[in-house]
């Protein structure tokens, strides 16, 4: 069993004067406590309280400069982190901590608060064969793109099926996957070797705060074959 702090939330995006809450999932977890931390793009990270999973109860004795701000809320999913009202100097990154049953902190991926009046806009996803000179010998790859979306920050899966079969998920462990951005487009590259049945076609899926976006279109992998090196062009 794995040590890990689950928060679903990649992004919130509020309004100033409205009211946002981070939660915090997970498994063996040792403590009832659950830390909360603040990172703000400039500054280090800043823990701003902790409260016990359990009734709730809060410690804020952390020195914290914004510490009369938050509170815990208990939810059907457990206490959570709350700010009544936001602020535009509110928006951060937050991260939740506990102490683990392997006797060291853990800690969530984080969750990106975006205070502004700008709308939550979902992604438009495309799938490309990738261009020659990013082939590698005896392998192939694939491009997915996501672009023209608010909140900037998506994460990729991709899925593959062979002929009619079913929708299979590329775990971590059976994947090459480089992620790039810039210009207001992340790419994610998904890089398949030639031992890979070429019969198999691939997808990708964008979660985003908008909801899940999937590319329209799957696209069967061209490896390069075997003794060609990547193009330089």
């Amino acid at each position: 069993m794995t040590a890990e702090l689950v928060q679903e939330d990649l992004t919130l995006t509020r309004k100033v004067g409205e009211s946002v809450s981070f939660s915090c999932g997970g498994t063996q977890q040792r403590s009832n406590d659950i830390y909360w931390y603040q990172k703000k793009d400039t500054e280090q990270f800043k823990i701003i309280l902790h409260f016990n999973k359990n009734d709730c109860g809060i410690n804020k004795g952390y020195g914290h400069p914004q510490k009369d701000d938050f509170t815990a809320e208990k939810t059907q999913r457990g206490c959570e982190l709350k700010i009544n009202k936001v602020r535009v100097d509110h928006s951060a990154s937050y991260y939740c901590s506990c102490w683990s049953h392997r006797d060291y902190y853990i800690f969530g991926s984080g969750t990106r608060l975006f205070v502004t009046a700008q709308p939550v806009v979902k992604p438009v996803v495309s799938v490309y064969p990738g261009a020659s000179r990013v082939h590698v010998e005896g392998s192939s790859s694939l491009l997915c793109l996501a672009s023209a979306m608010f909140p900037p920050v998506v994460q990729f899966s991709w899925k593959r099926q062979k002929n009619n079969g079913p929708l299979e998920d590329l775990l971590p462990t059976g994947k090459e996957e480089l992620d790039f951005r810039e210009s207001g487009h992340i790419i994610s590259i998904l890089l398949v070797q030639q031992q890979e049945d070429s019969s198999y076609k691939y997808s990708c899926s964008i979660k985003h705060e908008g909801g899940t976006v999937e590319a329209q279109t799957q696209q069967a992998m061209i490896m390069a074959p075997p003794g060609c090196s990547a193009s330089s062009g």
